[in-house]
């Protein structure tokens, strides 16, 4: 009988760090498309008050810094919501992940 406890059994549940990051792009390109929307369009979503006034902000930037920083506020804030009714009022179906093939 092996008494010996494997390290960190609680890592195996957690996503990598790569994975992470892809669905922190990926939530940060869908607040690129709510910038992009017309105002009718923007205004039929379904969006916190705060994420409203974020992409209404982002609109307003010219500089390429300032725009890009504000993408990733949006993105932050998306990661506190589910975006799966945004991306249904969209349109947009989210692509079911493939199992990697090793």
């Amino acid at each position: 009988m092996d008494t010996r406890e494997q390290p960190f059994p609680e890592h195996i549940d957690k996503p990598s760090k790569s994975q992470r990051k892809r669905e922190a792009l990926a939530l940060q390109e869908l607040g690129e498309t709510l910038i992009d929307l017309k105002p009718a369009q923007l205004g039929k979503m379904p969006l916190p008050e705060e994420l409203r006034e974020a992409v209404l902000a982002a609109r307003q930037m010219n500089q390429r810094g300032a725009r890009k920083r504000q993408l990733q506020y949006i993105g932050r804030l998306m990661r506190e919501i589910d975006p799966e009714p945004i991306r249904a009022a969209l349109g947009l179906a989210r692509p079911e992940q493939a199992p990697s093939q090793r």
